[in-house]
């Protein structure tokens, strides 16, 4: 994401803080809110935690009529401008600015502990985010500056593939191939040439002679004197040959 230094986003708003007069630090072991009169704040207001590029700003304005009381801008933190104190986690030490080079601490305070959450978690979120938009920025120019591997081809270069595990199939056992025209070879068993005998025994010899010997011819019959034939001796046989044919004879 592009950094854009005239856009200000909000990053924290609480409705009630009270700011406190600080007495000069006794030691190097840091602030004591208990030394503060925490009953008589010299100021109460609201708070505002706005980003703007890398920098936030702590503002406190009046409730009412927004006037800004007093401002610090952090540049990091934790820092030397957001400093909890020793003996509290809802009261911190802020060094304010009045933009003219001159600067001043003064105590600020959260009724409520989970505003004083808000308010450390929201300046924590804003320098992460910062600290890793700067990693990624020197990521990117490391990138930008380091050669580029050429992985082309030179003139005359050639690559070579060794491709292993294949076998070379073996030309004398290759199947052979089906006689053209779909016929299947005979069955086990059979002689070239022949046909299978049929089952109960070998195959009755055919005798062509006989089937081409039609004998002697057989005599001309005598002509007939009648030719409308003797109809007394077909009448003599009717009744026999009408029982043999399965005739009913009604009499």
């Amino acid at each position: 994401m592009a950094e854009d230094s005239s856009y200000e986003s909000m990053l924290c708003v609480k409705p009630e803080v009270h700011v406190y007069k600080i007495p000069p630090r006794a030691s190097n072991r840091g602030y004591r809110a208990a030394d503060w009169k925490l009953d008589e704040p010299a100021w109460s207001g609201r708070l505002k935690i706005t980003a703007k590029g890398k920098m936030a700003y702590i503002k406190l304005e009046d409730k009412n009529t927004g006037e800004l009381f007093a401002q610090a801008p952090v540049e990091q933190y934790p820092g030397s401008v957001v400093e909890a104190v020793t003996d509290s986690s809802r009261y911190f030490v802020i060094r304010i600015e009045d933009g003219n080079g001159r600067h001043a601490f003064i105590g600020l305070g959260f009724a409520d502990r989970g505003d004083s959450f808000d308010f450390n978690v929201a300046l924590q979120d804003h320098f992460k985010w910062v600290k890793q938009e700067g990693e990624l920025a020197k990521m990117e120019a490391c990138e930008s500056t380091a050669p580029k591997l050429d992985l082309s081809f030179k003139e005359g270069q050639t690559i070579k593939i060794s491709i292993g595990n294949i076998k070379k199939k073996d030309a004398g056992g290759a199947k052979p191939r089906p006689a053209a025209g779909g016929l299947l070879p005979p069955p086990p068993g059979a002689k070239a040439g022949g046909v299978l005998p049929p089952p109960g025994g070998p195959p009755a010899q055919t005798n062509t002679a006989a089937l081409l010997d039609f004998g002697p011819p057989a005599p001309a019959a005598p002509p007939a004197s009648d030719v409308w034939g003797d109809f007394t001796s077909a009448g003599s046989n009717s009744s026999n040959d009408a029982v043999k044919s399965g005739w009913v004879q009604f009499s």
